[in-house]
């Protein structure tokens, strides 16, 4: 596999954790402590960063979790899920810069364009206000001094001290296909995430992406968020996704999928659609398998292998562009360990680096 990529996990922090999909274990209950061991987990790995989810009604606080993480974690960096519709712009750059300050410059900022919880907004008004909060976020921990005048924020004021001290505004992982998403990673963010897609899909949006961004002078990195069994067999790892459905009834998958706030987007959608079109077996194209999507919501498809051939599958994201992986398996810790062993040492990865 020739050129870098970053390699990041997921750690369960929105009650997304199991040994058999759609049976909750008290065992890997989102906690603190078991939040904890696989972040953990991931650092002794070697893996490069781990996305910290959010969701309100799911799990626990991220942003919390991040603050604790920062004093038992010296290398890998931390992409923190951020629902800033939750926040107030101002309040969330200190937020942020004292996180970063704790952790030495290992932030890095997933941002969702969430609604305040108990309100909904549309998606069109919802993203320009997404954009806004990114681009005040961005000003002031940078250091500047800010003097904004847009639809949903008035703001004229210094930025924090701390803002001033650091001047570091932590790269930007932004996601959605709805053309309201796309238009704001196209201003706003340094890298565009996906969810596993067919590979012709996937191609026609790296491509509309790369034009929509030219259209603003700015370039993207495209990164590629997927679910993964690897095996020392192909077929020990499709006999482990069937091991792991084979407890799931419908009606609770469905009621589990519905839980998320995402569960209308367009991405999910997609999701669905990727179902519908597989096979018996859940496969919507070679080694990429859809039955993950029957119970949950946003990400919904795995790589599924042994080390060869999932080392083929990202080696052709690769060539389409990819320069940043999040995995994530079932569960968590016991597949971050088999990943970071069987598939790890082949790739050579390394933190992004991005100069916002």
């Amino acid at each position: 596999m020739t050129g870098s990529s970053e390699i990041s996990w997921f750690s369960a922090l929105c009650d997304d954790d199991y040994e058999f999909l759609g049976q909750p274990d008290p065992r890997l209950q989102s906690s603190f402590e078991h939040c904890r061991n696989i972040v953990l987990t991931a650092e002794k790995g070697g893996f490069d960063n781990i996305l910290l989810p959010s969701g309100y009604a799911l799990g626990i606080d991220g942003t919390a979790i991040a603050g604790a993480l920062g004093a038992l974690t010296s290398k890998i960096r931390l992409l923190l899920a951020v629902r800033c519709g939750e926040m107030w712009p101002p309040q969330l750059a200190r937020q942020l810069a004292t996180l970063d300050q704790i952790l030495a410059g290992r932030l890095t900022v997933n941002i969702i364009s969430s609604d305040l919880p108990g309100t909904t907004v549309e998606s069109a008004p919802r993203y320009r206000r997404t954009l806004e909060v990114m681009k005040i976020v961005r000003t002031l921990m940078s250091g500047d001094d800010l003097s904004f005048d847009g639809e949903f924020f008035q703001l004229d004021l210094e930025a924090p001290r701390l803002c001033k001290v650091r001047r570091r505004a932590p790269a930007y992982y932004f996601g959605g296909l709805s053309d309201n998403a796309r238009d704001v990673a196209a201003k706003a963010a340094d890298v565009f995430l996906m969810w596993p897609d067919t590979m012709a899909n996937v191609q026609d949006i790296v491509d509309d992406m790369r034009r929509r961004a030219a259209e603003h002078d700015r370039s993207l990195r495209f990164g590629y968020r997927v679910h993964v069994i690897v095996r020392e067999t192909e077929d020990e790892a499709r006999t482990y996704a069937a091991r792991l459905m084979s407890k799931l009834d419908d009606d609770v998958g469905t009621a589990t999928r519905q839980k998320s706030l995402d569960h209308a987007s367009v991405g999910v959608q997609r999701q669905a659609q990727m179902r519908d079109i597989a096979d018996d077996e859940g496969f919507a194209e070679e080694h990429l398998w859809t039955g993950i999507g029957r119970a949950r919501s946003g990400c919904g498809a795995a790589i599924v292998g042994n080390p060869d051939q999932v080392l083929a599958k990202l080696k052709a994201y690769q060539a389409m562009g990819f320069e940043a992986f999040i995995f994530s398996g079932y569960p968590h810790a016991q597949e971050c360990d088999l990943f970071s062993r069987y598939v790890l040492p082949e790739l050579q990865h390394a933190p992004l680096d991005i100069d916002t």
